[in-house]
């Protein structure tokens, strides 16, 4: 006895026999009724594909028919190139330069405290992001004092007042941890004395700028080629940049925009030379500029790799657009220093 299951309509799927419907015989260009109960009696038969959540590729699709592909790229939404906020950081770049032409303008002294309040924001800073992300607990309240006071005694007693403020931070910074358990004295210890070193030590090259007899123009040239060094190098690498500087480090920077910042630095150091500093020659400021520019670069690649290292994209959130204070002093601190020598050497300290 064959117990195979029959269709509805008498024939098997394999017969070849199309027996005529109820309606008459079959037409051309309609399939035949035992054909179409067939197809309806292997429908109940077909297992149910319950198990398609609707992100499967084949979810909501018959079989045989083709699944929907994505869009080509180039018909995918665009991300924007540029990484920043560009309304608030020019608002918030412009703000910071009104501020600090006026403090220049009018005293000297009222720039060194701007420089010291900044100085110590970038310090909190570096030191919180430090406890954050590697549990390293650096002393911030002597370092934030020894700030003030490397800056302060660079202004009044040259180089060699802020070289002895810098030991004595360091020192305290020794005994201030002594307070704790001695479990990561070492790392904690050593993060601190590398903070007060590359915050406000290199911050002081500022204040001994600004101690000539024509410091606020010094000072003024220095934080302009800086800036030009950065505003070239974005501008250029937006529209041309093609070549990765240092991809592992900072994608977003490219050769190209090197190339940009260093020539717009070396313009406007040349004209700032010429024009502002007294003894001053265009020629000097090329080479300003240009070692400006450079030096200004490595900073900031040298501070993207310890934003790598701790796993953040900005130090802070206090400037739109821009991040942290550390991510607008990171090209300015090792600028400083190459800034000073060469105006001591061009045109006397």
């Amino acid at each position: 006895m064959n117990h195979a299951t029959t269709p509805p309509g008498g024939s098997s799927p394999g017969s070849g026999t199309s027996p005529q419907g109820p309606d008459g015989p079959d037409l051309p260009g309609r399939p035949a009724a035992g054909v179409a109960a067939h197809r309806q009696w292997a429908g109940r038969q077909a297992p149910a594909h319950s198990d398609l959540s609707p992100t499967d590729p084949g979810a909501g699709h018959l079989p045989g028919q083709e699944t929907p592909v994505a869009p080509p790229d180039d018909q995918q939404p665009r991300k924007p190139r540029a990484g920043r906020n560009l309304p608030a950081a020019i608002g918030v770049g412009v703000g910071l330069g009104a501020v600090i032409v006026a403090s220049l303008l009018f005293v000297k002294v009222l720039f060194l405290v701007v420089v010291m309040a900044a100085v110590g924001m970038g310090v909190w800073e570096l030191t919180s992001r430090l406890a954050e992300r590697k549990d390293i607990r650096v002393p911030q309240i002597p370092l934030v004092a020894g700030s003030a006071a490397m800056l302060a005694a660079g202004y009044a007693f040259g180089p060699e007042g802020s070289a002895a403020a810098l030991a004595l931070t360091a020192l305290v910074v020794l005994v201030w941890r002594m307070r704790e358990a001695p479990e990561g004295y070492l790392r904690d210890v050593t993060a601190g004395i590398f903070t007060a070193f590359y915050v406000p030590f290199l911050a002081t090259f500022v204040a001994l700028m600004l101690h000539a007899d024509d410091g606020p123009r010094r000072v003024l040239l220095f934080l302009l080629i800086t800036v030009c060094s950065d505003t070239g190098a974005y501008a250029v690498g937006f529209k041309f940049g093609r070549h990765k500087l240092a991809p592992r480090i900072s994608p977003g920077k490219t050769r190209e925009g090197l190339a940009g910042g260093v020539a717009l630095s070396m313009v406007a150091g040349a004209l700032g030379m010429q024009l502002m500093i007294e003894g001053g020659a265009w020629w000097q400021g090329l080479v300003l500029g240009g070692c400006a520019a450079v030096v200004a670069t490595l900073g900031d690649l040298a501070e993207s790799m310890i934003k790598r290292d701790l796993g953040i994209k900005d130090m802070g959130t206090l400037l739109p657009g821009h991040g942290g204070i550390m991510d607008r002093l990171d090209s300015l601190l090792p600028t400083a220093p190459v800034s000073w020598l060469l105006f001591a050497a061009f045109v006397g300290a």
